[in-house]
């Protein structure tokens, strides 16, 4: 079989394999499994006084926090002219709505939307209508009274509180009802870390025992995803994800609208929303059952969990914790909240190499400091570890190379018995110990770190914004100037001239195109994928000038 058609039916293939894994995220049919799990209680959204009682202390599930179902009637949010709480630490700068202690506003201070916008942040908790985003948590009760929910009104002693060179910040708010009971909310932050502990400590200054669980929900923008080939940030998802204690679910605008609320029940699970490199989660107190649920009315997304029912003696107290995670994803950060938070990072199907690839690139950037000199090193390390097994399938094409004009005289003798060509073109690769299929192993070994870079590109926040040199400032976009994929493409035409050309003139025309095609190709791709391509290029470029040099000269000598 002809090498060079291998290659060509190689690319198109990658081609059709991309266009199916695109179609089947936006297209395909969600599985069965995920819709028949949506079996725990369905949650009374009529308001505060519709929840059930309980039979007994604990172990009873209450129902979702209000403003849950789609049945549920339209609250405000966040009340007009509602007090606020200002929030200033290295790494965020936070307005703490006095109603409910609910995240209204979270700006990521060394996070700017664009490079050349330092001042406008990203955001990913607004009241604005285009960026809606609230983190409300608050307890339920059992039976009648007032309840601390997100709705209710808290106190604080002031109005703003700052970080500075402390380690650590507690913001404290309060709320009490006219029965005695007491809660107080307090927000834990920890200088350089984007997890918030939220603490409620509920103390019961009545006379009857209280009740209640304590739960959290995540509002969100949300709307269909739009996808564009010049575009590649657009096919990295945007909305829910939900953990259930054994594997992750990204849940999409459509279905959630057409299926319906998805729920779920856990000890270990979590939820959250993502924004591309940017996630807000919630992760609940480890062992502690929890009911959870995600669902979509109209343009606003809403994720909750609630626990169990608890209950505190006249006199007692009892502290409820959660810790959410509101900001860049940054891995080391996601594993000492939770193991399973690095699930919020989709590396897709390649994950078992995409991982192993990002951690070396990490070790190599905290020797270079640069993500750009760190890809090169990774590419040439990847080209070293592979040296030994591309170099017999160099040889082989040098080989190949060299009996080019003993192949042309074979297809001018036989030109009208193409049995008798192949059979005479087998005989010829046997005797010279020539392997035509050898020149597909290079190929067939870069495809998974081609698409292993692609996903680590475009997923890790470490990379977003990264400049390499000159005019590449961002790593994770296409080049500006299209610079390196032009590089890209001569590299790959000087690549050809040192193969074997292919003996079919329609084949040879094809391959002739085929670096333009590729750089039309990448010319939308992160810059640093280009840059991946480019260094290897130009290393195997490298390798089979010295593979065919020292072919040349073994042949020169078996001659003597």
């Amino acid at each position: 079989m002809d090498n060079q058609r291998l290659l060509i039916w190689g690319f198109f293939g990658l081609l059709g394999w991309i266009t199916y894994q695109t179609w089947t995220q936006d297209y395909a049919l969600r599985p069965v499994a995920a819709v028949t799990q949506e079996v725990a209680q369905p949650s009374n959204a009529e308001g505060d006084s519709d929840l059930p009682e309980l039979t007994a202390p604990t172990g009873t599930m209450l129902d979702a926090p209000p403003q849950l179902d789609e049945g549920a009637p339209e609250i405000p949010p966040v009340a007009p002219g509602t007090a606020t709480v200002r929030v200033m630490t290295d790494v965020f700068s936070i307005e703490i709505s006095t109603q409910g202690g609910t995240l209204q506003s979270v700006a990521l201070i060394n996070y700017p939307v664009a490079k050349d916008e330092p001042d406008k942040l990203v955001e990913l908790l607004s009241v604005e209508p285009s960026n809606f985003g609230l983190l409300q948590t608050g307890l339920r009760i059992v039976g009648e009274g007032e309840e601390p929910n997100h709705l209710a009104m808290f106190t604080s002693g002031r109005d703003t509180y700052r970080l500075d060179g402390a380690d650590e910040l507690i913001v404290p708010m309060r709320w009490q009802s006219a029965e005695g009971i007491i809660v107080d909310k307090r927000f834990h932050f920890r200088r350089g870390s984007y997890a918030i502990t939220i603490e409620q400590e509920i103390t019961n200054g009545g006379e009857g025992l209280w009740r209640g669980a304590e739960y959290a929900q995540i509002q969100r923008y949300s709307k269909t995803q739009e996808r564009s080939m010049f575009n590649v940030d657009s096919y990295s998802f945007s909305g829910p994800i939900i953990y259930d204690g054994e594997k992750s679910e990204k849940l999409k605008h459509d279905d959630l609208l057409d299926d319906g609320p998805t729920r779920l029940k856990s000890q270990a699970g979590w939820f959250g929303s993502i924004q591309h490199h940017f996630l807000s989660a919630v992760v609940p107190e480890r062992g502690t059952e929890q009911s959870y649920s995600v669902s979509v009315r109209g343009d606003r997304s809403t994720a909750s969990a609630i626990g169990q029912a608890q209950t505190v003696a006249p006199g007692s107290s009892r502290t409820f914790t959660t810790v959410v995670f509101i900001g860049p994803k940054l891995q080391k950060q996601l594993e000492q909240i939770d193991e399973t938070l690095k699930l919020t990072v989709d590396y897709g199907w390649l994950t078992i190499i995409s991982q192993p690839l990002f951690w070396l690139l990490s070790i190599v950037f905290g020797f270079v400091g640069n993500w750009g000199v760190a890809i090169i090193l990774v590419t040439f390390l990847i080209k070293l570890a592979f040296y030994k097994l591309t170099e017999s399938s160099g040889r082989s094409m040098a080989k190949m190379r060299n009996l080019q004009p003993r192949m042309k005289a074979m297809q001018e003798r036989y030109k009208d018995d193409k049995q008798a060509l192949s059979a005479a073109m087998m005989e010829l690769y046997k005797r010279e110990k020539v392997n035509p299929l050898a020149g597909c192993l290079p190929i067939l070994i870069q495809m998974p770190f081609f698409l292993a870079f692609y996903w680590v590109l475009l997923e890790s926040v470490e990379m977003r914004q990264a400049p390499f040199a000159l005019w590449i400032t961002d790593l994770s976009t296409k080049d500006p100037y299209f610079i390196l994929p032009l590089i890209m493409g001569v590299a790959m035409f000087m690549q050809q001239k040192l193969n074997p050309a292919p003996a079919d003139p329609v084949q040879a025309k094809v391959m002739q195109i085929m670096p333009i095609m590729f750089t039309a190709f990448f010319a939308f791709f992160p810059s640093g994928l280009v840059l991946y391509w480019v260094t290897n290029t130009l290393l195997s470029i490298a390798q089979q000038w010295k593979i065919n040099t020292v072919v040349e000269k073994e042949a020169k000598q078996n001659k003597r």
